[in-house]
Order: C-alpha cells, then structure tokens, then sequence
C-alpha cells in the first residue's frame, strides 16, 4: 500500500469528528476538529492492486487499523462513506421501503443475502438506495460503536448542489482510479448521475460524450469541472480537453489543501467545500 498523509498535528480529543471513505481502491480518512471547525489531519492509503471483494478490503482495513494510531483513538462522532457503484436514486413519489432490492435489481445485480440500505437526500426530495459493505460496517461497530454510514454519491451530490452557482447546464465528472462519477446541474436541480467503469481513455471519453449527447449538451459550450484523482498532464485530461471546450477543476476553499500543499480538487467528498 501507499500511505499519504499530512504533516498536521491532531491532538487526540473528544472534539474531533472522525471522516472515512473507502472503495475497492484504497483507504482515506480526514479529522475535523468540531472547535476549531477546521479539518486538522487527512489520511489516504492506495491498494497497489485493485481488491476484488469486500472480505479482501476488509483485510487491508484491518491492516491499516492496526498500524495507523490516528484511527485508534475516540471520537465525538464517526462518519463513513462507502465507495461503490451499486446505486439508485428514487424520487420519494415512487418510494417504497419494502421494494428496495427490485429498484437496484433495475440497475445492478443483487444477492438475496445483501443488505440494501438507503440514503435521504432532502434537498432532492429522493432516496439513494445503495448496498454497503456490511462486513466493514461491522468491523468499524466494533471499533467506534454507532456511526453514521452513507453512499459517497449521495455526499458528492450534497455538496454538489450546495457548492453550485452556475444557472445553466453544468456537468462535474469525479475521478477515481477505475470509474468516474457524472453529476449534472442546471441551477439547483439534479438533470442526471451516474457510476461508470472504465478501463482505458477512450472509456473515460465514452461516458462523457454519451451524457452530453442525451442531455443535449454542446461541446463547445458547456462547462465541465473535474474533481478527484486527475492532473492537467494525466491522459484522460488530455482526451477530454480535445472534444469539450470548457474543461475546468473544481477547486475547494478548504485551507487543509494549501497546508498540505495539495491540489485543490482532489478528494472533494472527504474535504471539498
């Protein structure tokens, strides 16, 4: 694994509110002192490999909670967020608590024995059903006690339209080491969002013009902001700025990034504001 971390004393006390974030991918997680109101110490660690199952993941958290004394103490709260594609967004009007498995089975495929769990997305009037890696939830319980657990769409989403200021069509494209995250606004209405894998830049590429296709979008006009694992040098930057025009990244306000000498929109669900 590879470890990342910032160079900011925490001191270990009650005050701090405790933020974690995984997928198949790698590990994160950011401390953010509810005094000061300000995010005091950020984590991440990259898999060298891709894990293929939750049980494999859960084997590199473990190792992870065990090296890492900055997970190891108490908490005035514990939020994690769980990274995955298997997801579906429901308008309340069509919401069912007792049909969650038939609205992802629309979109994913689903085992009798997953745990399907739901997010309320109030400024959406709509639920996000999701399934979380139980065995992990299990694990932090025994470490932390109660916590809270979301989907990382639903927080990107959140913090998307809060951070929103733009009046016509805006598309944010999340990036992540093997799938990318489409949200599309226009003013404070959610037009389209989306998981996608990809495996090369032609993939990352696809998906891109695909969604401005179906909303109609004009290349040339349309405001793209990125945010999450991606450089102006990286390939997929290259090969998007050659078809859409208007290529952006969305930056946070966040100090922590210029303490840590951090580009600014990266991990935009663990710290971006």
């Amino acid at each position: 694994m590879i470890k990342k971390n910032s160079n900011i004393s925490s001191k270990f006390i009650k005050e701090n509110r405790l933020s974690i974030q995984f997928n198949l991918d790698g590990f994160s997680f950011s401390i953010y002192n509810t005094t000061s109101k300000k995010d005091v110490y950020f984590c991440t660690y990259t898999f060298e490999e891709t894990q293929t199952t939750p049980e494999q993941l859960l084997l590199k958290i473990e190792e992870i909670f065990k090296k890492d004394t900055y997970l190891q103490q108490d908490f005035s709260e514990v939020i994690v967020i769980h990274q995955n594609n298997l997801s579906t967004l429901v308008p309340n009007h069509f919401f069912n608590e007792n049909e969650l498995a038939s609205y992802l089975s629309l979109n994913i495929k689903t085992l009798a024995t997953d745990f399907i769990a739901f997010d309320e997305i109030a400024v959406l009037n709509a639920k996000n059903i999701y399934v979380p890696y139980m065995n992990i939830n299990n694990y932090l319980f025994q470490n932390f006690g109660e916590f809270e657990y979301k989907h990382h769409s639903s927080v990107l989403i959140e913090k998307l339209l809060k951070t929103n200021k733009f009046q016509e069509k805006t598309m944010y494209v999340n990036v992540s080491k093997e799938s990318l995250d489409i949200v599309v606004l226009e003013k404070e209405h959610l037009l389209l969002s989306n998981t996608f894998s990809y495996d090369s830049k032609e993939d990352f590429l696809y998906y891109i013009l695909f969604v401005a296709e179906q909303l109609s979008l004009d290349n040339n006009e349309f405001s793209l902001y990125f945010i999450g694992e991606i450089t102006i040098d990286s390939e997929i930057y290259k090969i998007t700025y050659q078809y859409i025009k208007n290529v952006y990244f969305l930056e946070s306000t966040n100090s922590i990034f210029t303490e840590l000498n951090m580009a600014k929109h990266t991990n935009f669900i663990l710290l971006g504001s």
